[in-house]
Protein backbone atom coordinates (compact mmCIF):
# COMPACT_ATOMS: atom_id res chain seq x y z
CA UNK A 1 0.00 0.00 0.00
CA UNK A 2 1.69 3.48 -1.17
CA UNK A 3 0.21 6.60 0.97
CA UNK A 4 0.47 10.40 -0.03
CA UNK A 5 -0.18 13.77 1.54
CA UNK A 6 -1.65 16.08 -1.22
CA UNK A 7 -3.16 19.43 -1.83
CA UNK A 8 -6.82 18.65 -2.06
CA UNK A 9 -9.00 20.55 -5.05
CA UNK A 10 -11.05 21.58 -1.40
CA UNK A 11 -7.74 23.69 -0.34
CA UNK A 12 -6.39 21.88 2.75
CA UNK A 13 -3.68 19.18 2.56
CA UNK A 14 -4.76 15.60 2.97
CA UNK A 15 -3.26 11.94 3.37
CA UNK A 16 -4.23 9.64 0.53
CA UNK A 17 -4.10 5.77 -0.18
CA UNK A 18 -2.40 5.28 -3.73
CA UNK A 19 -4.73 3.03 -6.28
CA UNK A 20 -3.39 3.16 -9.66
CA UNK A 21 -3.77 6.26 -10.95
CA UNK A 22 -6.23 7.78 -8.85
CA UNK A 23 -5.73 9.08 -5.10
CA UNK A 24 -8.65 8.08 -2.24
CA UNK A 25 -8.23 11.00 0.68
CA UNK A 26 -9.10 10.65 3.89
CA UNK A 27 -10.92 12.74 6.33
CA UNK A 28 -9.92 16.26 6.17
CA UNK A 29 -7.89 17.25 9.24
CA UNK A 30 -5.77 13.78 9.20
CA UNK A 31 -2.33 13.68 8.92
CA UNK A 32 -0.72 10.85 8.38
CA UNK A 33 1.15 10.91 11.30
CA UNK A 34 -2.30 10.12 13.57
CA UNK A 35 -2.84 7.07 11.17
CA UNK A 36 0.68 6.07 12.13
CA UNK A 37 -0.51 7.15 15.79
CA UNK A 38 -3.49 4.86 15.47
CA UNK A 39 -0.97 1.66 15.22
CA UNK A 40 -3.56 0.65 12.17
CA UNK A 41 -1.81 2.29 8.92
CA UNK A 42 -3.04 -0.28 6.34
CA UNK A 43 -6.47 -0.94 8.44
CA UNK A 44 -6.65 3.05 7.91
CA UNK A 45 -5.94 2.67 4.38
CA UNK A 46 -8.09 -0.05 3.59
CA UNK A 47 -11.03 1.85 5.09
CA UNK A 48 -10.17 5.23 3.10
CA UNK A 49 -10.04 3.07 -0.36
CA UNK A 50 -13.47 1.86 0.69
CA UNK A 51 -15.30 4.76 1.65
CA UNK A 52 -13.09 8.22 0.61
CA UNK A 53 -13.72 11.13 1.63
CA UNK A 54 -12.94 12.17 -2.28
CA UNK A 55 -11.63 10.23 -4.94
CA UNK A 56 -8.46 12.53 -7.54
CA UNK A 57 -6.22 11.67 -9.86
CA UNK A 58 -2.64 11.43 -8.92
CA UNK A 59 -1.26 12.74 -12.04
CA UNK A 60 -0.69 16.37 -11.63
CA UNK A 61 -1.00 16.70 -7.68
CA UNK A 62 1.32 18.37 -5.54
CA UNK A 63 1.86 16.40 -3.06
CA UNK A 64 3.67 17.00 0.23
CA UNK A 65 6.69 15.31 2.58
CA UNK A 66 3.81 12.20 3.35
CA UNK A 67 4.49 13.29 7.14
CA UNK A 68 6.40 15.83 9.48
CA UNK A 69 8.68 12.98 11.52
CA UNK A 70 9.00 13.43 14.85
CA UNK A 71 12.54 13.08 14.63
CA UNK A 72 14.69 12.33 11.63
CA UNK A 73 18.43 9.95 12.39
CA UNK A 74 20.54 9.72 8.79
CA UNK A 75 23.33 6.59 9.29
CA UNK A 76 26.17 6.05 7.41
CA UNK A 77 24.93 2.39 5.78
CA UNK A 78 26.68 2.29 2.31
CA UNK A 79 30.55 2.52 3.21
CA UNK A 80 31.06 2.45 -0.57
CA UNK A 81 30.29 6.07 -0.40
CA UNK A 82 32.12 7.17 2.79
CA UNK A 83 35.31 5.72 0.76
CA UNK A 84 34.57 7.41 -2.49
CA UNK A 85 34.55 10.92 -0.35
CA UNK A 86 37.70 10.33 2.01
CA UNK A 87 40.11 11.22 -0.68
CA UNK A 88 38.52 15.08 -1.15
CA UNK A 89 38.30 15.59 3.00
CA UNK A 90 41.71 13.67 3.95
CA UNK A 91 40.05 11.35 5.59
CA UNK A 92 40.55 8.00 6.93
CA UNK A 93 37.82 5.21 6.59
CA UNK A 94 37.82 4.39 10.40
CA UNK A 95 37.58 0.84 11.43
CA UNK A 96 34.47 1.73 13.59
CA UNK A 97 32.44 2.23 10.67
CA UNK A 98 32.21 -2.18 10.27
CA UNK A 99 31.72 -2.18 13.73
CA UNK A 100 28.30 0.31 14.25
CA UNK A 101 26.07 2.41 11.68
CA UNK A 102 27.04 5.89 12.80
CA UNK A 103 24.46 8.35 12.47
CA UNK A 104 23.39 12.08 13.50
CA UNK A 105 20.31 14.17 14.18
CA UNK A 106 19.31 15.99 11.27
CA UNK A 107 16.66 18.77 11.08
CA UNK A 108 12.78 17.65 10.92
CA UNK A 109 11.56 21.04 11.18
CA UNK A 110 13.75 21.71 7.62
CA UNK A 111 11.39 18.99 6.06
CA UNK A 112 10.20 19.99 2.29
CA UNK A 113 8.26 17.89 0.06
CA UNK A 114 9.30 16.03 -3.35
CA UNK A 115 8.55 18.65 -6.01
CA UNK A 116 9.32 22.43 -3.45
CA UNK A 117 12.24 24.34 -4.23
CA UNK A 118 15.35 23.83 -2.29
CA UNK A 119 17.72 26.95 -1.25
CA UNK A 120 21.04 26.77 -1.38
CA UNK A 121 22.31 27.16 2.51
CA UNK A 122 23.64 30.66 3.72
CA UNK A 123 26.94 31.26 2.85
CA UNK A 124 27.34 28.38 0.81
CA UNK A 125 29.11 27.97 -2.33
CA UNK A 126 29.66 24.07 -2.65
CA UNK A 127 25.78 22.67 -2.04
CA UNK A 128 25.12 19.34 -2.95
CA UNK A 129 22.28 16.66 -2.76
CA UNK A 130 22.24 13.47 -1.27
CA UNK A 131 20.94 10.10 -2.92
CA UNK A 132 19.05 7.84 -0.22
CA UNK A 133 16.51 6.09 1.12
CA UNK A 134 14.49 5.75 4.40
CA UNK A 135 12.56 3.79 6.78
CA UNK A 136 9.08 5.51 8.75
CA UNK A 137 8.84 3.89 12.21
CA UNK A 138 4.86 2.70 12.56
CA UNK A 139 5.60 0.88 16.50
CA UNK A 140 7.62 2.45 19.20
CA UNK A 141 10.75 0.86 20.86
CA UNK A 142 13.61 0.82 23.23
CA UNK A 143 16.31 -1.61 22.57
CA UNK A 144 14.97 -3.73 20.06
CA UNK A 145 16.04 -7.03 19.07
CA UNK A 146 17.71 -7.61 15.73
CA UNK A 147 15.16 -10.58 14.79
CA UNK A 148 11.88 -8.36 15.54
CA UNK A 149 13.60 -5.18 14.13
CA UNK A 150 12.15 -4.40 10.29
CA UNK A 151 8.28 -5.52 13.01
CA UNK A 152 8.64 -1.72 13.61
CA UNK A 153 9.16 -0.28 10.43
CA UNK A 154 5.66 1.06 8.58
CA UNK A 155 7.49 1.93 5.56
CA UNK A 156 9.95 3.46 3.03
CA UNK A 157 10.66 6.65 1.34
CA UNK A 158 13.04 8.22 -0.40
CA UNK A 159 15.22 10.86 1.23
CA UNK A 160 17.21 13.41 -0.19
CA UNK A 161 19.88 14.75 2.17
CA UNK A 162 20.72 18.52 1.27
CA UNK A 163 24.49 19.15 2.24
CA UNK A 164 26.12 22.88 2.05
CA UNK A 165 29.65 20.92 2.19
CA UNK A 166 32.19 23.57 2.63
CA UNK A 167 30.10 24.65 5.70
CA UNK A 168 30.20 20.91 6.65
CA UNK A 169 33.51 20.82 6.62
CA UNK A 170 34.64 23.68 8.42
CA UNK A 171 32.29 23.05 11.11
CA UNK A 172 33.20 19.29 11.45
CA UNK A 173 37.30 20.32 11.44
CA UNK A 174 35.81 21.04 15.39
CA UNK A 175 34.61 17.57 15.94
CA UNK A 176 31.17 18.39 16.09
CA UNK A 177 28.11 18.49 13.89
CA UNK A 178 27.84 18.36 11.24
CA UNK A 179 24.96 21.45 12.02
CA UNK A 180 24.84 24.21 9.60
CA UNK A 181 25.82 22.49 6.57
CA UNK A 182 23.15 19.98 6.82
CA UNK A 183 20.53 22.00 8.63
CA UNK A 184 18.77 23.88 5.48
CA UNK A 185 16.59 21.45 3.56
CA UNK A 186 15.22 17.61 4.36
CA UNK A 187 13.57 15.73 0.91
CA UNK A 188 10.97 13.50 2.33
CA UNK A 189 8.91 11.62 -0.36
CA UNK A 190 7.25 10.85 -2.50
CA UNK A 191 5.05 8.71 -0.52
CA UNK A 192 5.35 5.87 1.96
CA UNK A 193 5.47 2.60 0.84
CA UNK A 194 4.59 -0.53 3.18
CA UNK A 195 6.73 -2.90 3.81
CA UNK A 196 5.37 -5.55 1.37
CA UNK A 197 5.40 -3.78 -1.88
CA UNK A 198 9.01 -3.99 -1.95
CA UNK A 199 9.45 -7.81 -0.16
CA UNK A 200 9.84 -9.60 -3.61
CA UNK A 201 12.81 -7.21 -4.31
CA UNK A 202 14.63 -8.48 -0.71
CA UNK A 203 18.39 -8.76 -1.91
CA UNK A 204 21.21 -8.99 0.41
CA UNK A 205 20.43 -6.34 3.53
CA UNK A 206 18.36 -4.16 1.48
CA UNK A 207 16.54 -4.79 -2.09
CA UNK A 208 17.65 -5.25 -5.66
CA UNK A 209 16.35 -1.75 -7.05
CA UNK A 210 17.88 0.88 -8.75
CA UNK A 211 18.87 4.39 -7.51
CA UNK A 212 19.79 7.34 -9.65
CA UNK A 213 20.40 10.86 -10.01
CA UNK A 214 20.07 13.53 -12.46
CA UNK A 215 21.14 17.15 -12.40
CA UNK A 216 19.20 18.85 -15.27
CA UNK A 217 18.84 15.92 -17.25
CA UNK A 218 21.97 14.47 -16.66
CA UNK A 219 22.84 11.01 -15.29
CA UNK A 220 25.36 11.90 -12.75
CA UNK A 221 24.22 9.11 -9.35
CA UNK A 222 23.34 5.35 -9.85
CA UNK A 223 23.44 2.87 -7.50
CA UNK A 224 21.32 0.08 -5.85
CA UNK A 225 20.05 -0.24 -2.83
CA UNK A 226 21.08 -4.14 -2.43
CA UNK A 227 24.62 -2.65 -2.15
CA UNK A 228 24.15 -1.53 1.19
CA UNK A 229 26.46 -2.39 4.17
CA UNK A 230 24.27 -1.68 7.65
CA UNK A 231 20.69 -3.61 6.81
CA UNK A 232 17.68 -1.15 8.60
CA UNK A 233 17.01 -3.55 10.99
CA UNK A 234 20.51 -2.67 12.15
CA UNK A 235 20.07 0.70 12.03
CA UNK A 236 16.67 0.31 14.14
CA UNK A 237 18.70 -1.95 16.94
CA UNK A 238 21.88 0.40 17.10
CA UNK A 239 19.40 3.92 17.30
CA UNK A 240 17.06 2.41 20.04
CA UNK A 241 19.86 1.10 21.92
CA UNK A 242 18.70 2.59 25.79
CA UNK A 243 16.69 4.54 24.31
CA UNK A 244 13.03 5.21 22.42
CA UNK A 245 12.49 5.34 18.90
CA UNK A 246 9.21 6.43 18.52
CA UNK A 247 6.36 5.95 15.76
CA UNK A 248 6.70 8.90 13.00
CA UNK A 249 10.54 8.74 13.39
CA UNK A 250 12.52 8.79 10.60
CA UNK A 251 15.89 6.79 9.33
CA UNK A 252 18.15 7.60 6.91
CA UNK A 253 20.07 4.93 4.87
CA UNK A 254 22.96 7.16 4.11
CA UNK A 255 24.06 8.29 0.44
CA UNK A 256 24.15 5.25 -1.80
CA UNK A 257 27.77 4.93 -3.89
CA UNK A 258 28.04 7.97 -6.15
CA UNK A 259 24.57 9.44 -4.75
CA UNK A 260 26.45 12.84 -4.46
CA UNK A 261 28.49 15.58 -6.24
CA UNK A 262 30.83 15.04 -3.61
CA UNK A 263 32.02 11.83 -4.33
CA UNK A 264 32.83 12.59 -7.95
CA UNK A 265 34.56 16.11 -6.75
CA UNK A 266 36.56 13.92 -4.91
CA UNK A 267 37.46 11.12 -7.53
CA UNK A 268 37.56 12.75 -10.65
CA UNK A 269 38.11 16.96 -10.29
CA UNK A 270 39.67 17.39 -13.28
CA UNK A 271 36.08 16.90 -14.90
CA UNK A 272 33.89 17.57 -12.22
CA UNK A 273 30.57 19.27 -13.32
CA UNK A 274 30.69 21.69 -10.23
CA UNK A 275 28.27 22.56 -7.65
CA UNK A 276 24.83 23.14 -7.84
CA UNK A 277 23.62 26.54 -8.89
CA UNK A 278 20.21 28.59 -8.14
CA UNK A 279 17.64 26.92 -11.54
CA UNK A 280 19.36 23.77 -11.36
CA UNK A 281 17.00 20.90 -11.51
CA UNK A 282 17.61 18.05 -9.22
CA UNK A 283 15.54 14.43 -9.88
CA UNK A 284 16.33 11.71 -7.43
CA UNK A 285 14.69 8.22 -8.53
CA UNK A 286 14.26 4.87 -6.63
CA UNK A 287 12.95 1.89 -8.37
CA UNK A 288 9.10 1.32 -6.59
CA UNK A 289 9.59 3.79 -4.83
CA UNK A 290 8.52 7.03 -7.02
CA UNK A 291 11.07 10.51 -7.59
CA UNK A 292 12.08 13.83 -6.35
CA UNK A 293 12.08 16.86 -8.42
CA UNK A 294 12.99 19.94 -7.32
CA UNK A 295 14.56 23.14 -8.55
CA UNK A 296 17.24 25.03 -6.46
CA UNK A 297 17.18 28.43 -5.62
CA UNK A 298 19.03 31.03 -3.96
CA UNK A 299 18.73 31.22 -0.24
CA UNK A 300 18.73 34.00 2.24
CA UNK A 301 21.63 36.39 3.19
CA UNK A 302 23.74 35.18 6.18
CA UNK A 303 24.23 38.33 8.56
CA UNK A 304 27.33 38.90 10.27
CA UNK A 305 27.64 37.42 13.67
CA UNK A 306 29.54 39.94 16.27
CA UNK A 307 33.28 37.80 15.06
CA UNK A 308 32.63 38.89 11.57
CA UNK A 309 32.22 35.29 10.44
Amino acid sequence: MRFVTYASPQGDDRVGVVDGDQVHGFEPGVTLLDVLDSGDLLGAGERAAAAPSETVELAGLALRAPLQPRSIRDCMGFLQHLRNCAGASDLEVDDRHFQFPVFYFSNPAAVVGPYDEVPIAPDSEQFDYELEVAVVIGKAGSTIALDRAEEHIAGYLMLCDWSARDLQMNEMALRLGPAKGKDTANTLGPMLVTPDELEPYRSNKGFDLEMTGYVNGELVSRGRWNTIDWAFADMITYTSRGTTLRVGDVIGSGTVDTGCLFEHFATDREHFRGWLQPGDEVRLVVENLGELRQRVVAGVKAERLSSGY
